[in-house]
């Protein structure tokens, strides 16, 4: 069975989305099999794969709001072993209609559980809000990445975050625990940047990934361009420090690190 793995942070602009798709592409190339669920409304995720979010007939909203099968909305990517479901402009309505529906916490981990053996991992770019969607990925998840900007306001909220993670342990997924931090928009340079990134060490002690991803414009330029840093420019700082920062992941998720 696939392990799934939820990218969330409430706060916006901290590398979540870009986390999630590179982490995906180099597990990918690495020869696990991989589907990254896009369940943000921006769709980042799947414009950041090259797919044109407008023109899309196969998404997780047809998954999650019209329950269609998961496997007949996902799509292959320019990656070999990287599959998407894909967002859509619809998705920003998915959370008033989830209120009415029956079990609506858990509509995202029963459509995953029929696809869930056919990959080593299931990565879910969560929307950066802490609604109803959120809730679906961290119901849905076995363990949390928490991608976390070098900046003042990093730690602004994050209690926020640890609070519904407790409670969806609590109520929804007893088992949900935080598979790791990564510190994100990192400037070495930077005497805030080392601050912060001494305090983010104090509040999760092991949990935090030695691995720091800089700031790096081509990592920014990738996006625009539908691919990962893997196949935009696979020698830049960027690109080495998600190849290695996945590596980590693998040696503590699949290692000695559970």
């Amino acid at each position: 069975m696939g392990k799934v793995i939820s990218f969330s942070n409430q706060k916006g602009g901290v590398g979540k989305t870009t986390t999630c798709v590179n982490m995906a592409a180099y597990l990918a190339v690495g020869g696990k099999r991989v589907l990254l669920v896009d369940l943000d409304p921006q769709g980042n995720a799947t414009t950041g794969l090259g797919f044109a979010k407008g023109s899309l007939k196969k998404s997780v909203y047809s998954v999650i709001i019209d329950e269609e099968d998961a496997k007949d909305n996902i799509l292959p990517t320019e990656v070999e072993g990287l599959d998407i479901l894909p967002s859509v402009i619809n998705l920003a309505g998915a959370e008033v209609e989830l209120v009415y529906k029956k079990s609506r916490e858990k509509m995202l981990k029963n459509a995953l559980e029929k696809v869930r053996g056919e990959y080593d991992y299931i990565l879910i770019d969560s929307p950066p809000s802490l609604g109803l969607l959120t809730i679906n990925a961290l119901t849905a998840a076995d363990s949390v990445i928490i991608p976390i900007q070098s900046e003042y306001y990093a730690l602004e909220g994050l209690s926020q975050l640890m609070n519904t993670i407790t409670l969806v342990r609590q109520r929804l997924n007893k088992s949900l625990k935080v598979e790791g931090v990564v510190l994100t928009m990192y400037d070495g340079r930077s005497n805030i940047s080392k601050s912060i990134a001494a305090d983010i060490r104090k509040f999760f002690s092991k949990k935090l990934y030695e691995i720091v991803i800089p700031r790096n414009i081509r990592l920014a330029e990738a996006p625009s361009n539908g691919k990962p840093i893997l196949l935009h420019d696979p020698k830049c700082m960027g690109a080495r420090a998600y190849k290695a920062l996945t590596e980590e992941f693998l040696k503590k998720s699949e290692g000695k690190g559970e």
